[in-house]
């Protein structure tokens, strides 16, 4: 039987990714179950003194959210916790438990409960009866041990009526975390049925009422948070819930500086809600958009459809308005894409000319749909989290190796908006517009210079696009025209206090900076237009006031 624990002894360990994240699991839990505590780590926290910070909460139930980015982390921990905390009963939950809850538990024996599916209603039953001295067998949406070591499963559970869960923030915490990424929710479920996902493992969408979420989004606002990311599968799935959202972010005054994130199907957005897109104020919104692939056979193997003509269209529309940043996603390693495809699929999104382009490698999730298609596309992957591709019958392992560094270098400088003006012209002097080409090309570079196995410092990363560019052979002329774009692109992103290394800096230093180092002016580099050479001094100041408005 399980001891006895009054609410002050049950803990809640969330180990975030990153220190700039928060757990929205753990505060649920905290409201399911009053007087319990949280804590908060992360995966970068050396193990022991993670040990002793669970220890240091003295807790008598200690509950562990497990997802793909902790587990490994979670399972090193669970072989201490027994050594350090004998009495304490264990629960773990999240999805990473939540498939295989018998196998879990018989390997971490430690391990006394496994709380499966949305915990929130699971979790305060169990604890009740924890607290009651009792076991907790038999409450639904848990898994136990008999008395004879047999594990018991149960069956996952959802909370009904998301109504029912207490808003998961609180006023006094606000001071400490509003600088950090808040993550919220106005849905469960997901419309569509993505083999790779485990939004549609339960059926159908559920919403928070509207009047409610607008008094949440009040609450962010009035803390003064810098982001709320929302977590919704598919914001955009019920117009008559997500439209009013949208319309109250885009009424808020000017001098809110919160951030709302939200994934959205852009292909379903209508003329209505791009005409509230386009009235936001600059920086109050932006969008997450998984494209995945442009294959339409790949799409259909994993049930995902999309309409690219809208999708693209769209894309095109909203950056139109300069007003909000969209990030894109593809997976590497989908049902018959491979290099071929991945270079067309790569080519179409970034014509777009997104702000960011996320290359993300396939997972293989416990009870997602694309467990089932292991065999019939001759996966392998990863036995541990975070599960990822290693080959298929489209993609070999040295391949997906190679694609890794693709996609680092690609972070380094696209993604991160550095060297943008220089790597579109070398694309369009050396690949001749073809974009995957070109950082093809930049990635085989890469990997000959041994640099896939360095960290790189910032300063260094504008003078190997030069070394980059003579091993292509370009001739003077064309270096010193990339040298300058380098030198405008790295006052562009690095500003004027940093001057990246290898570069042909003039300057003079505190307000101005010499405009003769670029060969061409300042508007018409920015606009595309041709060049034209100025020998004018311009103020910073001056620099930074255009860029903020037309860059």
């Amino acid at each position: 039987m399980a001891p006895a624990a009054g609410a002050d002894g049950v803990v809640w360990l969330a180990i975030n990714a990153k220190y700039s994240h928060t757990s929205l699991a753990v505060r649920y839990l905290r409201e399911a179950v009053p007087g319990s505590r949280i804590l908060e780590l992360t995966i970068n926290d050396y193990l022991l003194p993670t040990l002793g910070a669970v220890y240091e909460m003295h807790p008598r139930v200690l509950g562990i959210a497990c997802y793909i980015w902790n587990i490994e982390r979670v399972k090193e921990l669970l072989q201490l916790l027994p050594k350090a905390l004998p009495d304490c009963t264990i629960l773990c939950g999240g999805p990473e438990v939540s498939y295989e809850a018998d196998l879990f538990m018989k390997a971490f024996p430690m391990v006394d409960y496994v709380v499966r599916g949305e915990g929130e209603e699971a979790a305060a039953a169990l604890c009740k009866r924890l607290m009651e001295g009792k076991s907790g067998a038999g409450i639904p949406g848990v898994a136990w041990r008999g008395a004879d070591g047999t594990v018991h499963e149960g069956a996952a559970v959802v909370v009904p009526e998301l109504s029912a869960l207490p808003f998961p923030y609180h006023e006094e915490e606000m001071a400490d975390i509003r600088e950090r990424i808040l993550y919220y929710e106005t849905s469960r479920g997901c419309p569509f049925s993505c083999a790779y996902c485990l939004s549609c493992a339960t059926a159908g969408v559920r919403y928070l009422p509207l009047p409610r979420v607008l008094q949440e989004l009040a609450f962010f606002v009035r803390a003064d948070v810098r982001q709320v990311k929302f977590v919704d599968r598919t914001f955009n799935a019920k117009k008559a819930h997500f439209l009013p959202i949208l319309e109250y972010i885009a009424g808020l005054p000017s001098s809110c500086r919160t951030n709302f994130h939200f994934e959205v199907a852009i292909d379903y957005l209508d003329d209505e809600v791009l005409s509230v897109l386009a009235q936001m104020p600059r920086g109050r919104v932006q969008l997450e958009i998984g494209i995945q692939s442009t294959n339409e056979e790949t799409l259909a193997a994993v049930s995902r459809v999309n309409h690219w003509q809208k999708i693209a269209s769209h894309i095109r529309t909203i950056l139109g308005f300069r007003n909000m940043h969209l990030h894109v996603d593809l997976i590497i390693g989908l049902p018959g894409e491979g290099m071929a495809s991945f270079h067309r699929s790569f080519n179409d999104v970034f014509a777009l000319r997104p702000d960011a382009l996320q290359l993300g490698f396939l997972k293989f999730l416990k009870g997602a749909a694309m467990m089932g298609l292991v065999e019939r596309y001759g996966y392998e992957y990863m036995p541990m989290a975070p599960y990822e591709v290693l080959r298929s019958d489209a993609l070999t392992y040295g391949e997906i190796r190679w694609l890794h560094t693709f996609e680092d270098v690609f972070e380094r400088y696209y993604n991160a908006g550095r060297c943008r003006t220089a790597t579109a012209w070398l694309t369009e002097r050396f690949a001749g517009g073809d974009a995957f080409s070109f950082w093809q090309r930049l990635a085989d570079w890469w990997e000959v210079q041994g640099y896939h196995r360095r960290n790189h410092a910032v300063r260094k990363l504008y003078a190997y696009l030069l070394a980059f560019a003579k091993s292509l052979g370009a001739g003077k002329g064309d270096l010193v025209r990339l040298d300058a774009l380098l030198r405008w692109d790295a006052i562009r992103k690095e500003g004027v206090k940093a001057f990246p290394e290898g570069l042909a800096w003039r300057r003079e230093w505190r307000d101005k900076v010499l405009v003769e180092v670029f060969p061409m002016d300042i508007v018409a580099l920015v606009e595309g237009r041709a060049a034209s050479k100025v020998e004018t001094a311009v103020s910073c100041k001056e620099i930074c006031v255009y860029m903020s408005t037309h860059c």
